[in-house]
């Protein structure tokens, strides 16, 4: 049983708010670079260039990425070799978040009840997402989610009579009605089957696959590529100045489900697709 102190999660995941909010990963700037050289649309060309320099300016680790710093997402794998030592692991985190939110000067964005709309000053609580799997380490996931985008996500209970067409004409029209609100162009994640909260959940976890990595199934890999290319028909483009460049990426994630019911949940990113990984 190999033992690890939280103070190693703290740490970690102050490290993460920081460089999540400045540096984003080389899937998603390979894919930005790309549409600004193939977008045929000058203007559309000119805002996918100006979000080039706005991230070769955050790089610089002065200013971040986007005002909307983001409500932190966690998610820990953690091995069920491993023992925790040292305090809670969900009070570990949140000192991490408000460490990292802290010396990183970045903007608090939460609130303490949703109603009365309170700051907590600290970006503090995380949303901390458990799996326990096997071996001895601790994999963590931190995400930050600004809410332009998350605003513009829904999620649907359908019948099974809607069939993949009524999956796929939901998803498009999720990525419509969203239009320029949430910063295109958009990532989107996709969630389909489990239970209610399952399917967001897939959705959200659906934004965190690199681009260039293929869906395991051929079928949702023709899904994801097909959804991909209707979406960007829609012209919206680039903070919605029209364009080839609507989305970057869609990636679906599924789950058994219930002989009566077909959830399906739309989670929409900015183009600001921020997460990073630890191992510890």
């Amino acid at each position: 049983m190999r033992t690890l102190h939280t103070s190693e999660l703290t740490k970690a995941v102050a490290e993460m708010a920081r460089e999540t909010n400045h540096f984003l990963s080389e899937d998603v700037t390979r894919a930005i670079s790309r549409q600004a050289k193939e977008e045929p649309w000058p203007v559309a060309k000119d805002v996918l260039e100006r979000i080039e320099e706005n991230i070769a300016i955050a790089g610089k680790g002065v200013l971040p990425l986007c005002q909307d710093t983001g409500l932190a997402c966690v998610f820990l794998e953690i091995g069920q070799d491993v023992h925790i030592i040292g305090g809670l692991i969900e009070d570990a985190v949140n000192e991490g978040v408000r460490n990292g939110y802290g010396e990183g000067f970045l903007r608090k964005s939460v609130v303490v009840d949703p109603l009365r709309r309170v700051n907590t000053k600290d970006n503090t609580p995380a949303h901390i997402h458990y799996e326990i799997v096997s071996g001895d380490q601790v994999k963590i996931t931190f995400a930050p989610k600004g809410f332009g985008s998350e605003n513009m996500s829904q999620i649907k209970m359908m019948p099974p009579s809607a069939g993949e067409q009524g999956v796929k004409d939901f998803v498009v029209k999720v990525c419509e009605e969203a239009g320029a609100n949430p910063c295109p162009p958009i990532v989107v994640g996709v969630g389909i089957g489990g239970t209610f909260d399952k399917a967001a959940l897939m959705a959200k976890e659906a934004l965190l696959i690199p681009f260039d990595e293929a869906n395991s199934d051929p079928y949702y890999a023709d899904m994801e590529a097909e959804l991909l290319e209707r979406i960007n028909e829609l012209g919206i483009g680039p903070q919605g100045f029209g364009g080839a460049t609507t989305a970057l990426s869609v990636k679906i994630k599924t789950a058994p489900t219930h002989i009566a019911g077909l959830p399906v949940a739309v989670n929409i990113n900015c183009h600001v697709s921020r997460h990073a990984q630890r191992v510890l």
